[in-house]
């Protein structure tokens, strides 16, 4: 930690010497739009983190991925660069026990949770990004087991056209085209293309991938409509022999109509969705016929959110319908339907006191109706400082992967039963138009936690429900805005701590649990001293349960002159030899160079 350490005094030097100014962005009044009860993120009873649109812009990473990667207690394990194959985790839970969404429509994947950032959308089309951490199933239902992750798109707020190239190390080439076109304050529509290819940096890892997103506002309808097409190569990404080149292709779409009705003290809010997943997967890329899975998942659901506000407080309620098809040569032809309501009220009357009392109930047409109760309480010291709590009971059902899945090293298990928790958690936030700071203890009680186990290395991977865990820890984020001359700069210094402990354990060996972030730490700094230049740096130190650490930096510098925005983007610039999943190298220091034009 000896790195971190001097990161930290570094930055605390500079802040000594530069006045904070108060025409800061003024981030307690952000709004978490994830909740059903809309709050500024200064009322918020729960730890959430946000990223802004000015945040993404200058951050080095050029993926949903690699930005995910400096929020405190974000965990995502890549297999390649710009986030090809990443799994999302969330304060020790799992890639199954966290949840993804679109502008509030859940994105998990009934096949395995492996899928769930095939959805994720480029950073271009991403006006803010929201992480509750925690104990989030009360709002969402089963999956938001550790947390949840919803993706706010992009504001159409004029006119314009985005042009963008970028080429990089291992002959990484990238194209987009954006355009914005706003005709009235109530229409408005954006389309957005991009393609990149990639020879990979190491055998076997090249990449073709293809996005397409579209957004169309009339009145108080919003339409957004997704896909993602990829094809790479996946050298080990799930076996560990040499002689095999595994290769795999996904295609996840999404399709969410959603509209707002309003009245003096009622909103409304109604959607339909359709998401669909295709993946094939090969173990031997040259030779199809040798081994070959092929899966295509659909989930159409209906649901509406209404919001009443009386003298009493403020109440959400909220209905979601969902069938869940699954086709696969594998895992068979399964299908589901899964039924949910959600209430919570808000007591937020009673002066500096606020408490949220919510109960979602999940019913599955093959696994038990499940109940989630939950509970938030604040207490406002001051305009700017506020304590908070929270406690809420948590679950999954297994997916068709854990149930169903065969191949001559692995086998399902039918007979499993969901895995559920109990997660607590006290906090203290300070939030001040120049500086924020949040810290908060966590705690969650697993049992029956799901995994693919064996006791000795002839035997299959089997799931099971194989333990009981309990996870605790810490974390704490400090951001701090400021003027030098006449520009805006930004630190941001986060650490989380993570301890887990198996209470019962009935086999020898497990595939995936157990290996949390036991230390995250990022700093990140931004700083612009010239009207046309700013740059920014990122600093990580992580070090797992199992004992691998490392350290990494990643830096970006671009320039806007006219219409034309150049950048330099450099990954992990002190070559860090590293892995973040099973036996795959992670990749040595590379770069990109991109040229953006932009008319408005």
């Amino acid at each position: 930690m000896k790195n971190s350490v001097i990161i930290v005094a570094i930055l605390f030097l500079l802040t000594t010497k530069i006045n904070a100014q108060n025409d800061t962005i003024k981030l307690k009044e952000v709004r978490i739009s994830s909740n059903r009860i809309s709050l500024p993120i200064s009322e918020e009873s729960r730890t959430v983190s946000f990223i802004s649109s000015e945040m993404i812009k200058n951050s080095p990473a050029t993926n949903l991925a690699d930005l995910l990667q400096t929020v405190a207690g974000v965990d995502v394990r890549r297999r390649g660069v710009d986030g090809m194959q990443s799994d999302l985790f969330i304060r020790g839970g799992n890639f199954d026990q966290t949840l993804l969404l679109i502008d509030g429509v859940k994105m998990d994947d009934s096949q395995t949770g492996h899928h769930t950032m095939n959805a994720i959308l480029s950073l271009d089309n991403i006006e803010s990004i929201e992480i509750i951490k925690g104990p989030a199933a009360r709002i969402y239902g089963q999956n938001a087991f550790a947390g949840a992750i919803n993706i706010v798109t992009k504001k159409i707020t004029q006119s314009s056209l985005n042009l963008k190239v970028g080429y990089g190390s291992f002959d990484n080439k990238k194209a987009s085209v954006g355009i914005q076109e706003k005709f009235s304050d109530n229409t408005s529509i954006l389309a957005h293309v991009e393609k990149q290819l990639s020879d990979g940096y190491r055998p076997n890892s090249d990449f073709d991938n293809t996005s397409v997103f579209l957004k169309s506002n009339y009145k108080n309808f919003s339409l957004i409509t997704s896909f993602n097409d990829r094809k790479f190569g996946a050298e080990n990404f799930y076996t560990s022999n040499p002689n095999f080149k595994e290769y795999e292709e996904t295609q996840n779409s999404l399709v969410a109509l959603s509209s707002e009705f309003y009245s003096s003290n009622l909103t409304i809010k109604p959607r339909i969705y359709w998401r669909r997943n295709q993946d094939m997967f090969l173990l031997k890329r040259t030779d199809p016929s040798f081994y070959r899975n092929f899966h295509i998942s659909n989930k159409v659901g209906f649901e509406t959110n209404m919001v009443y506000i009386s003298a009493f407080g403020t109440t959400g309620i909220g209905v979601d319908v969902s069938k869940v098809y699954l086709s696969s040569n594998n895992l068979g032809d399964r299908d589901r339907l899964v039924f949910s309501t959600f209430l919570e009220h808000r007591f937020n009357k009673m002066k500096k006191f606020d408490v949220t009392l919510g109960l979602a109930i999940s019913s599955f047409s093959d696994f038990k109706t499940q109940f989630l109760p939950g509970l938030d309480l604040g207490y406002n010291i001051n305009d700017n400082v506020k304590v908070f709590g929270n406690i809420g009971y948590t679950y999954r059902v297994p997916t068709y992967t854990d149930l169903y899945y065969s191949d001559p090293g692995n086998q399902g298990n039918p007979n499993l039963q969901p895995e559920s928790a109990i997660s607590e958690e006290i906090g203290l936030k300070y939030l001040t138009d120049a500086f924020n700071f949040n810290f908060s203890l966590f705690n969650r009680n697993s049992t029956n936690l799901i995994d693919w186990t064996r006791n000795t290395s002839a035997e299959k991977w089997q799931t099971q429900n194989f333990s009981s865990v309990t996870t605790k820890g810490f974390e704490t984020s400090f951001n701090y805005r400021f003027n030098a001359g006449d520009f805006l700069q930004n630190i941001d210094i986060n650490y989380n701590f993570i301890d887990d402990k198996i209470i019962e354990q009935n086999v020898n060996y497990t595939r995936y649990s157990l290996n949390s972030l036991k230390h995250q730490f990022s700093a990140s700094l931004n700083t612009k001293f010239l009207k046309f230049l700013k740059q920014s740096i990122t600093y990580r130190y992580v070090e797992r349960t199992r004992g691998t650490s490392y350290n990494l930096v990643d830096a970006k510098i671009s320039a806007e002159i006219n219409k034309f925005e150049l950048s330099l983007n450099a990954n992990n610039i002190f070559n860090t030899d590293y892995v973040e999943v099973g036996l795959i190298p992670m990749p040595k220091g590379n770069v990109m160079i991109g040229l953006k034009f932009s008319v408005y």
